[in-house]
């Protein structure tokens, strides 16, 4: 499968938790579309529709749903987050769990409540627990009404524990959200196993998709709950018959998608779960553990080298965070993609994000020219 790539043999991808670059297959669905509609326009529009109806089934199996009738085609993770937030018919009192470890879009949404409807928004730090887990937990009283995180941390790659966190949420009778953008595609997830009510994701990370679709499911239980915040044809459940003015919202989360869907992302984005299907997502996830391993026990043996990301596997996934002794992490970065390594700046240091389709020998590479740069930005 080495073959889907086609990247510059001078770039060292390590990128895959900010943007991923596609598989040729992705690619050529992108030519195949926009070639379809230079010469036919959308008179095939009932094979998009085909097209569309099979991503929601891979996307259901891929965050294991009840079925498609649970699955949404949102533009990104925050449209995805603000359904969620703006539905939820919020009381005074009400509170919200955060932590201090979330990217942007997983704190701004929950904060923007605070002013609108008087929900209590607890920012907790995750090293006041035992656990983070436990961090979170002891935040949380029968008025959380709502506990949004990720399921894997942007920043220093932390795994969150889901299922504890679940079952805490059921304990206290509080909707559970998982920001799933940093796990979907790099390892296996079930969103009905740690007991979910929502989960988002944008495509363009680990699912090797482009920016500008990505999912939200919405668990049957909850889901006729949910207040609309956008209207429009597409969600109607009579969609197509236009004429019709006694309208009712879709029974499946459908009812949370106004308008026309980005066909042309929804043709990439289902020839990239394509290929996640073919090789298997435990596949996937053996080889994307197996190389953060590695990097870690790299990282271990070098003394300029100090990891941010937790060594246990069952406390990673696919991100790989560490400190290089005498170097600003914002200079080294500049060095580094000066050097041809794509990679990121977070958790204060260097963050490295290896997919499945690479090896131990380019990590290797790119830890020797993190010590060869070190100190010399």
């Amino acid at each position: 499968m080495h073959d889907e790539f086609a990247l510059d043999p001078e770039l060292l991808y390590l990128n895959h938790a900010g943007v991923a670059p596609w598989p040729r297959r992705t690619a050529r669905a992108v030519t195949a579309f926009a070639e379809e509609n230079i010469h036919r326009g959308a008179a095939d529009y009932p094979q998009w529709m085909t097209v569309e109806k099979r991503l929601r089934e891979r996307l259901a199996r891929l965050v294991d749903a009840d079925g498609v009738d649970d699955i949404a085609l949102v533009k990104n993770t925050s449209e995805g987050l603000s359904l969620i937030a703006y539905g939820v018919d919020w009381e005074p009192g009400d509170n919200v769990v955060i932590n201090d470890r979330e990217f942007p879009s997983n704190r701004m949404v929950w904060e923007s409540l605070a002013g609108r409807f008087g929900v209590e928004v607890r920012d907790v730090s995750l090293d006041d627990g035992d656990t983070p887990e436990q961090a979170i937990v002891e935040a949380m009283d029968d008025r959380t009404r709502l506990l949004p995180v990720s399921a894997v941390q942007y920043g220093n790659g932390l795994r969150m524990d889901l299922g504890r966190l679940g079952a805490a949420c059921e304990a206290h009778g509080t909707l559970f959200c998982v920001d799933a953008i940093q796990a979907l595609g790099a390892r296996r997830f079930s969103a009905r196993e740690i007991g979910a009510h929502f989960v988002t994701a944008d495509g363009h990370k680990w699912m090797l998709g482009p920016e500008g679709v990505g999912v939200l499911y919405v668990s049957a239980a909850v889901r006729p709950h949910l207040n609309l915040t956008q209207y429009g044809w597409h969600m109607a459940e009579a969609m197509g018959e236009y004429e019709r003015h006694d309208w009712l919202p879709a029974t499946s989360a459908r009812r949370f998608e106004a308008g026309s869907p980005n066909s042309l992302g929804v043709h990439a984005l289902d020839a990239s779960l394509s290929l996640l299907e073919e090789i298997g997502m435990d596949q996937v996830e053996g080889r994307v553990l197996a190389l953060s391993a590695h990097l870690l026990e790299r990282i271990d043996a070098e003394p300029q080298l100090e990891s941010v990301t937790p060594g246990d596997p069952e406390r990673h996934a696919g991100i790989v965070t560490f400190r290089v002794a005498d170097a600003e992490p914002a200079a080294l970065l500049k060095a580094l993609r000066a050097e041809g390594i794509a990679c990121a700046a977070r958790g204060g240091g260097i963050r490295f994000s290896a997919h499945f389709y690479q090896d131990e020998a380019q990590l290797d590479r790119a830890v020797d020219r993190v010590l060869a740069l070190r100190g010399k930005q």
